[in-house]
Order: C-alpha cells, then sequence, then structure tokens
C-alpha cells in the first residue's frame, strides 16, 4: 500500500435529486485520472450507477464506493442516492467520511433536501462542503443563489473560488485577491474569508492584526482553516459544472490540500454500552493499534454473495487476520480483502486507518457490525444514524406457492442493504408486513424481488389491528356435560367480566371459594378464557381492557377433565361479553407532519377528511419555512396518506409515526366489520 492515514481524503457527495451528484463524481474520478472520461448517467455508463435499475431510472437508489490516487494523496469518493425514497443509503455514508459534500444544483437552488442533508451533517459533527454545481445552467442567477445558501445556512457560507465568464470556469479566491467574478471583486470575497479563518484562533489572530496575511505562515493559516471546518464555524462553497468540467479540478485541489485527513476531522462518535448508560470510546488512527472497523453498506451480489463494505478507523485490518463481530466470542477469518470501484474489486493485502474496503461471503456481518481483534473493544459501536421511520407498508405474499422460503431469502437480504426497508410479521394479522419510506421506495424493492432474485409476490395494503372491548360489567355461566359411552366429560363455570381502563390489557382473577372448582383446573379455566379473548366477539378481532373474575363453578370426581373446564370457560365469557355492550376499538396514531407553511391549509384540510384531531401545530421559523402538525389520526385512514402529503406539498413534506392508544370505533365502521365477520364453530 503506497499511502498513510495522513494521504486520506474520505468524501460523501449527499444532496436532493438532480443536482448531478453522479456526474460530478464522474468528473472528479476522471480529472483525478481513475478512469479515461466521465460516463453518462443518460447512457448508463457511470461508474456509481452500475445497477440495471439505476441505469434504468437515470437515479442512484444505492451508495456507489471509488477512489483515486492523485497528487499524493487517496482519495476514498461515495455517490448516494438524492432521492428521500432512498435516504437510509445515503445517511449510511455518513459514517464513513470526515467530509460531506453537500451539492446544490445552481438552477434548483436551495430546497428542503439540502437543508435536511446539512442538518443530517451536522448532526454527525462532520466538516461540511457545499458544493454548487451545474453553474452554467441556463438562467442560473449565482449572486443570489450564494446569499440564499448564507440565508439559510448562515453567514459561514463563504465561497472559497468564484465562478467567472458566466459559469465557464472558476477562480480561487482563498489563495488570491486579483480579479473579478460572477458574484463580485474577487479582493472582497478574499478578504471575507480569509477574516472568518482567523478570527477562529486568537493567535492566528494576533499575528494577523500586527503583521496582515504575510504575517501567517502557511501551517498556520492551514491549522486553523482545519479548526474551522471541524467546528462548523466556515462552509466553504465550491463551484463547479461537472457536465463541463469547470471548476472540477479546482474542487479537487481545494480537497486534497484544505480538507481533513482522517487523524484531523472530529473522532468518530463511537460509545461503550446502550442507551443512558453509553459511555464515549476514542477510536484514534493508530495503525499499530487494536483494529476497529464499522460496517456502513451491505450488498448481495449475486457472483461474491454478501459484500461488507467498512471503513477502518483504528488499526491495521489485514488479509487472512480473524476478528470479533459485535459482541461475538467466535472469531471470523477475514479471506479476502478489496477496495471498490463501482461493481469492479481490486483485492489488497491491507487497510489501514482511515481507509474504506469491503470483505466477500462474511454471514456474520450486517449492516452497523463493528469488527475488531480484542475483547477489550466488546460493547462497542457508533452511534446511532438517525434514520427516518419507514411508515409506508405492504403485505405480501407469495405469488406461487413453493416460494414462500425463497421470497423470506430475498427479503431478508433487501433488509440487509437497506436501513430503511423493514420486513415484520404480524402476530395479530398473521401477515408478512414490509415497510419503507414511499411507495416507490417499495415499487423498487418489488422489482429487485423479481429482476435479481426471480421471486413473483402478490400485495396488498396490510390489514388495521383492531381490537375489541366491553363497556359494562356482566356475568356468564355455562355447563359442560359430554357423555360418549366411556368416561366423560363435566365442568361448569360461573364468571363476571369487568371493563379496565384503556392500556390496562386483560385480567384473570380467582375469586372461586371452598373448593368448587379445584385448584388443578383453574389452569384450563384461564385457557379457556384466553382462547375466547382471542378470537373476539364483535369482528373477531382480540379483546383488551377487562377483567375476568372466576366466581363459581363445580366439577365432578370422575368426569372432571381440562378440556371440559376449557370449553366450560369459554362459553361462559362469551356469554358475559355478548350482555356487556362489546365494542370495536381503533389504534389511533400520534402522527407529526412537516411542511412548507404555505401548504399549511391545504394539509390541515386533508387531515380533517381523514377524522384527525389536531392537537398542536408549530411555525417553522428558523427551519425554512416549515410548518409543524401534530395530530391524532386512526390508523386506518393512513392509506394512501403518503401518497397526498406527497403531491400537496410538492415532495417537500414529511412525517413521522407513533403508536398512541385505541379508542372505540365509529359505529358505521364498527358494524361494517362486524357484518363481515363469520364467528368461529365452536366444537365441543
Amino acid at each position: 500500500m503506497g499511502y498513510s492515514t495522513a494521504q486520506i481524503r474520505n468524501l460523501a457527495f449527499i444532496g436532493p435529486a438532480g443536482g448531478g451528484k453522479t456526474t460530478l463524481f464522474e468528473a472528479v474520478l476522471a480529472r483525478a485520472g481513475r478512469i479515461a472520461q466521465p460516463g453518462s448517467v443518460e447512457r448508463g455508463t457511470t461508474v456509481g450507477d452500475f445497477d440495471a435499475i439505476e441505469k434504468q431510472r437515470g437515479h442512484s437508489l444505492a451508495i456507489a464506493v471509488s477512489h483515486a490516487d492523485h497528487a499524493g494523496l487517496h482519495l476514498n469518493l461515495l455517490d448516494t442516492p438524492g432521492m428521500a425514497d432512498f435516504r437510509g443509503p445515503a445517511l449510511t455514508a455518513l459514517a464513513a467520511v470526515e467530509t460531506a459534500c453537500i451539492v446544490v444544483s445552481a438552477a434548483q437552488g436551495v430546497d428542503y433536501g439540502t437543508r435536511r442533508m446539512m442538518d443530517y451533517a451536522q448532526s454527525r459533527n462532520l466538516c461540511r462542503v457545499l458544493v454548487v454545481n451545474k453553474i452554467d445552467a441556463e438562467g442560473a442567477d449565482l449572486p443570489k443563489l450564494l446569499d440564499e445558501l448564507r440565508d439559510a445556512f448562515g453567514a459561514e457560507c463563504l465561497p472559497i473560488n468564484l465562478p467567472v465568464d458566466g459559469g465557464k470556469r472558476v477562480v480561487d479566491c482563498y489563495q488570491q485577491r486579483e480579479g473579478a467574478s460572477d458574484v463580485g471583486p474577487v479582493a472582497e470575497w478574499h478578504q471575507r474569508i480569509v477574516d472568518q479563518v482567523v478570527e477562529i484562533n486568537e493567535t492566528v489572530m494576533g499575528h494577523y492584526l500586527e503583521e496582515g496575511e504575510e504575517g501567517l505562515g502557511g501551517d498556520e493559516l492551514h491549522d486553523a482553516f482545519e479548526q474551522c471546518l471541524r467546528e462548523g464555524h466556515l462552509i466553504p462553497v465550491c463551484f463547479t459544472s461537472a457536465r463541463s468540467g469547470a471548476g472540477v479540478a479546482e474542487f479537487l485541489s481545494v480537497a486534497e490540500q484544505l480538507f481533513p485527513h482522517p487523524g484531523e476531522a472530529n473522532p468518530p462518535p463511537f460509545v461503550r454500552g446502550r442507551g443512558e448508560t453509553a459511555t464515549p470510546v476514542l477510536a484514534a488512527p493508530d495503525p499499530a493499534a487494536h483494529v476497529i472497523a464499522d460496517v456502513f453498506q451491505i450488498v448481495h451480489d449475486p457472483f461474491a454473495g454478501k459484500l461488507a463494505v467498512f471503513r477502518v478507523f483504528q488499526g491495521t485490518l489485514r488479509r487472512d487476520a480473524t476478528l470479533f463481530v459485535d459482541d461475538g466470542r467466535k472469531p471470523v477469518r477475514i479471506g479476502h480483502l478489496f477496495k471498490l470501484h463501482g461493481n469492479e474489486r481490486q483485492e489488497i493485502q491491507e487497510a489501514i486507518p482511515g481507509d474504506i474496503a469491503a470483505v466477500a461471503k462474511l454471514d456474520e456481518l450486517h449492516f452497523d457490525a463493528v469488527l475488531h481483534d480484542s475483547h477489550d473493544e466488546d460493547e462497542i459501536h457508533l452511534a446511532p444514524l438517525p434514520f427516518p421511520k419507514p411508515m409506508f407498508g405492504l403485505a405480501i405474499d407469495a405469488a406461487a406457492r413453493g416460494q414462500e422460503q425463497k421470497l423470506a431469502l430475498a427479503l431478508s437480504k433487501l433488509a440487509d442493504e437497506d436501513p430503511c426497508f423493514h420486513v415484520e410479521h404480524a402476530p395479530d394479522t398473521h401477515e408478512t408486513v414490509i415497510r419503507g419510506l414511499s411507495d416507490l421506495h417499495l415499487k423498487i424493492q418489488l422489482q429487485r424481488l423479481k429482476e435479481r432474485f426471480q421471486v413473483d409476490v402478490t400485495t396488498r395494503p396490510p390489514k388495521v389491528a383492531f381490537r375489541e372491548t366491553i363497556s359494562r360489567a356482566a356475568d356468564g355461566h355455562h355447563r359442560h356435560k359430554k357423555q360418549t359411552g366411556g368416561a366423560g366429560q363435566f365442568g361448569e363455570v360461573t364468571l363476571r367480566v369487568e371493563p379496565l381502563e384503556r392500556g390496562m390489557g386483560f385480567e384473570f382473577v380467582n375469586a372461586v371459594k371452598g373448593g368448587t372448582i379445584p385448584g388443578q383446573f383453574m389452569p384450563a379455566v384461564e385457557k379457556g378464557v384466553r382462547q375466547a379473548l382471542a378470537h373476539g366477539a364483535v369482528a373477531g378481532f382480540p379483546l383488551q381492557d377487562l377483567r375476568v373474575v372466576v366466581l363459581d363453578g363445580k366439577h365432578h370426581s370422575v368426569d372432571s377433565k381440562e378440556i371440559a373446564f376449557a370449553t366450560a370457560a369459554r362459553k361462559a365469557v362469551l356469554e358475559a361479553i355478548a350482555k356487556a355492550a362489546p365494542q370495536l376499538l381503533e389504534p389511533i396514531v400520534e402522527l407529526t407532519v412537516m411542511a412548507p407553511e404555505p401548504n399549511m391549509g391545504d394539509l390541515t384540510g386533508a387531515l380533517s377528511g381523514k377524522r384527525a384531531r389536531i392537537f398542536g401545530s408549530e411555525s417553522g421559523g428558523g427551519r425554512g419555512g416549515e410548518v409543524i402538525v401534530r395530530a391524532h389520526l386512526p390508523m386506518a385512514e393512513l392509506e394512501g396518506f403518503p401518497a397526498e402529503l406527497k403531491s400537496l406539498t410538492a415532495g417537500r413534506g414529511r412525517y413521522d409515526l407513533e403508536f398512541s392508544h385505541y379508542e372505540p370505533a365509529p359505529a358505521a365502521l364498527q358494524a361494517k366489520l362486524a357484518a363481515g365477520w363469520t364467528p368461529r364453530r365452536d366444537e365441543d
């Protein structure tokens, strides 16, 4: 290996769709000499978008990893999806880099996606760089855009180079002060950025005030610049046109000269333990220390098998090494190490601190797995990333009998690859439900099931987990007597059902006096009660929030058996429930919607049409003109809401869900569900 940790630069291109991240990724690789010429998204020839579905749709759907050696440095580059539907893979890239390059289209300006990715990068304590791409686009107003960036993200946003001649080229304004640009005199912006850099350090500021720029040493100014990046005191703005090549060489030069290497950036947020007891752990980029590496991407390659892409934070990870995974006691052997270039793999002997590499065919590895070579690092993991919750759901079944196992395996692999794609097995409804961030997210996953795994499926909206309860107390009684010629069955149970407060669940109380039901049969009585409650009395949904008190009964010295008391209890409790004004409960979720302020009226109207009760709203103010609305909403009304929100807000709205409580369903809904239910035939 021909480079050290100090020569590594790790960059992730993030930002909203349409910014030109993949085109910039190609342009940087070409400029660094890694590829002969940039690939084209339109022609499907890019290094980053190598998947067939990505080529078909013309958008990145997963992280693409590449590297280049240039000017004595080693660059690891990550291209990420821009669509909010695939934000999960995009966020995982933040765990692997020191510098987040937020790519903004000069034509589109600052949108919601830009703000969100800036927030994500800041929450991860990464160095942030704004890359204004497409500076030669028709209608691009670069002075206005620069003002917009500074209004949105603060006066810390200052250009490090400037567009010239209508975006045909760029000029440096950090290391030189002469000339003019499309956004004003170079000298003016030079002075602003130098003033911003020097004020971070009192010593540097003193030298600057006493002797001017000429009194500042190169190392002194470089260190101050690095400190500004680490502390968010400076967010450099670079101007490029990836398509024409304008500013690409300058961006590469800035990255090489001024962006931090793994030893200069903020330390990665490793902690030991979970929850409130978690304590920070320092992972130092020391090649001789114990190995600590984190898996940030899983890819199931049809030829190479399971591929785990990781970042080394401490120590040197060598081929044929034996390592532990998370808190596992049994070590695994690293057979082969690879550097990635899109879908190409180059075998290497070792990966040093700060480097990004991959290992194949280790089933024990998963997203966010920590590889280490000493039990001293047990219980160490990176602080979790702020993934959005996958709320959009579909119930899924194999289209053909005998494909169930194949479907389960394929779904498991897809969930491995995307932290925002979840597979649930709902015990209440007996359904397999897949959840993602949008209908498009799930549509792509269904396409992968068919094309990658050759699994055909049927889908439908998932069932809503309704419940039932009672409104008042009532008694029930049943005598079970069965004679078949030999030993018979006899059991008699008298009981009462009583309503409990919402959310209390179920209580079983034995109030039998005098041994009328022997103690050995009481578990059978409870079993019969629970069987009845599980199958419902109104529309076939489980009953909750009630107490069952067993009052009395009778037994027979010969014929009494457990099955007799279970049957008697089941029928007695059904009789009591029928007299206790049973009712249907529907699940209520707490919905938090974030949307542009101008859409407030349309949003509240849409929510009112879905039986929502709005209980709070908050003006966005400093959130970029957002409004936050909180409401309680029946889960049954959620169908179609994601698509409606997307339509109302032009894709800028987002929402979070949390289960809140159950409450009585409207009479019309109860009647509808009750009419469609056929009670189970009770066999004696």
